[in-house]
């Protein structure tokens, strides 16, 4: 019962935390992906100017980075320490991992892509769980990375990640079919 009384909490403060800060988080999901896609030219930029030694891809790489501070603003408010980078660099590992998966996927290897997918899908997770709020960095201790929460399926107790519990909220809180 605690389990699924931790869960009920979770969503209720993603409720609350979108409901007082306004947030449509269909539309911010789509935001974080273009975010992921600009950080994906970033980087394609910077990789040209160095293949070709055209410095004029940096001007462009300039801009582009400029557009991705501004629009990753509007999902990151308020942040402490170094929780700006992190998120970019959840965002673009995720971004990365997909990639990859899609390439092994592709190639036929659909166990390996099916890893790398939920690899990313887990890292993309923690983004919004950070973001959200719904990662209590302050006061934490380590503990274990194991959390207990109910299959609903079998209504039997599962041992799962924080990954997969914080995958399971963004999974229920973000859908992007909502208009």
């Amino acid at each position: 019962m605690k389990q699924e009384e931790d869960v009920k909490k979770l969503l209720e403060k993603v409720e609350k935390v979108t409901k007082e800060k306004k947030l449509d988080l269909s539309s911010d999901e789509d935001l974080s992906i273009a975010i992921m896609n600009l950080v994906a030219i970033e980087e394609h930029l910077f990789y040209t100017s160095q293949k070709t030694g055209k410095d004029g891809y940096l001007d462009l790489l300039n801009e582009v980075r400029q557009m991705r501070k501004e629009l990753l603003q509007e999902i990151i408010t308020e942040y402490e320490g170094e929780v700006w980078c992190i998120s970019k660099h959840l965002l673009a590992s995720s971004m990365r991992l997909m990639e990859v998966g899609t390439k092994e996927l592709g190639s036929g290897n659909k166990k390996k892509a099916w890893d790398l997918f939920s690899k990313a899908y887990k890292l993309y997770s923690l983004f919004w769980g950070i973001n959200l709020k719904l990662v209590n960095l302050k006061d934490s201790k380590r503990v274990s990375h194991e959390v207990n929460l109910i299959d609903e399926k079998s209504a039997k107790i599962a041992s799962v990640s924080v990954f997969d519990k914080l995958g399971s909220v963004v999974q229920k809180a973000i859908d992007c079919c909502k208009e």
